[in-house]
């Protein structure tokens, strides 16, 4: 075989993977995995699970990730309300208001895990059982298909820990009876 027939294997090669992960990329954003806007730009992750896919989520706390009780208490309800337009795609965030896509996400921290009623959750999230605590909503909204391995949520997630804290004081703003901060 000679060099010539190498590169055209190799380019041959990089071609295919570099279509496949456009392709992709092009689907997230024209079926919903776009969520900047204004002018912001987006955040794009590309994720290679090589890993066996279960329905347990991971530990609140990975590696890494930025406990979000410190930040919580300067975090800004205006801020995590404009946030949340990222969210009104799939989700409803007023009292009583309907499932869509998402569930609706009125009193959501300290209630359990796929508890809205009326909506079809991933095994990923029915298994675990727990309650929506200040640091597994900050995991989750990080990186939802991290935390909770084979979630129907097509979401990149959000890389700054302080627009984490904004949308989840928001979110905690949302309830009759907010659960205190920690």
């Amino acid at each position: 075989m000679s060099g010539q027939d190498i590169n055209k294997i190799a380019g041959a090669i990089l071609l295919a993977v570099l279509t496949a992960v456009s392709i992709g990329q092009f689907g997230k954003i024209l079926f919903g995995g776009g969520h900047g806007h204004h002018g912001e730009a987006e955040e794009i992750a590309i994720r290679i699970d090589l890993g066996e896919e279960t329905a347990a989520p991971v530990a609140a706390e990975e590696p890494g990730l930025e406990p979000i009780a410190p930040l919580l208490a300067a975090a800004s309800v205006d801020n995590g309300a404009s946030l949340s337009s990222r969210c009104t795609a799939c989700h409803t965030f007023d009292e009583g208001g309907a499932n869509r896509v998402g569930p609706n996400l009125y009193n959501i921290i300290g209630q359990p895990r796929a508890a809205k009623d009326g909506f079809s959750y991933s095994d990923a999230l029915i298994d675990s059982g727990a309650e929506w605590s200040y640091e597994d909503m900050n995991a989750f909204l990080a990186g939802p298909a991290q935390y909770a391995r084979g979630t129907k949520m097509n979401f990149a997630g959000l890389r700054k820990a302080t627009d984490r804290a904004d949308l989840i004081v928001y979110m905690r703003s949302l309830s009759g009876s907010p659960v205190p901060l920690p």
